[in-house]
């Protein structure tokens, strides 16, 4: 496989290359990630997380989906525990010790209000300062058409901090005990094509690697012709088109909600 940016029209690469990213920012000391599957988070986020966990922030996950359908070897009431094991996993490697799940069902996560409140019951649940949330464009930078649950949790997980801080909105959270929380003062989008802000995870690489390989079963369900995971981060995390900002580099398109 070339490298993903080889994989985009001329006039994107042209824009990533003329692009200027600002810093990321840090002051924030709590994050949440919230994903579909297990895995989203491994293919270059993870290598930010390590970097903000050694410097003493508190970062936690929530995932939709326990990847039940993800294997296609492997029956879905076996590959649920399995894949959220190596999630549990994975995120340790990055030190990551909280790993939520909100069981909705793997391939047909729909974007609605089911998803909306219980996303917004998490975030009040334990009140991040920054939300990361994957893209919900259409395609990946890269061109590939970027999965249905993806789409409908990175939306999702984008109102559902204005829905988290309104108490009028989802108003039954707040008798079980769930007081509105409107202290997401970031929210940042992975693996968008209009980035604004970037981390060099160079130091943090071999982390995010660790990361994803903890993903075995998944790994290895792929087959033996896709790149394996120190390949793919290296594709993902060290495009030409990005090197004035560090040899490895994470990007994201911040939203600040202040």
């Amino acid at each position: 496989m070339q490298p993903i940016c080889r994989c985009v029209p001329p006039a994107v690469c042209a824009t990533l290359s003329s692009m200027t990213l600002a810093p990321f920012p840090d002051d924030w000391q709590s994050a949440l990630c919230v994903v579909a599957h297990p895995d989203d988070l491994e293919y270059g986020t993870a290598a930010a997380v390590a970097g903000w966990t050694a410097a003493g922030k508190s970062v936690s996950y929530l995932l939709a989906t326990r990847g039940e359908a993800g294997i296609d070897g492997m029956p879905p009431e076996e590959a649920a525990p399995a894949r959220a094991q190596e999630e549990r996993d994975g995120a340790a490697e990055v030190g990551v010790d909280r790993v939520d799940f909100l069981d909705f069902s793997d391939g047909v996560v729909e974007y609605g209000l089911p998803l909306r409140k219980a996303i917004a019951a998490h975030i009040r649940r334990v009140r991040p300062e920054l939300l990361v949330a994957g893209t919900f464009e259409e395609f990946f930078p890269g061109g590939f058409v970027n999965q249905a649950d993806h789409r409908a949790v990175g939306l999702a997980a984008v109102d559902a901090c204005a829905d988290a801080g309104n108490r009028w909105i989802f108003p039954e959270l707040v008798g079980e005990g769930l007081e509105p929380w409107s202290g997401v003062r970031y929210v940042a989008i992975a693996a968008s094509t209009r980035p604004t802000h970037f981390i060099d995870v160079t130091d943090t690489f071999e982390a995010g690697v660790a990361s994803l390989e903890a993903h075995q079963l998944y790994n290895e369900g792929l087959g033996p012709d896709f790149p394996s995971p120190r390949e793919l981060l290296t594709q993902i995390l060290g495009m030409e088109e990005l090197r004035d900002y560090g040899e490895k580099v994470w990007t994201a398109q911040l939203v600040d909600r202040r």
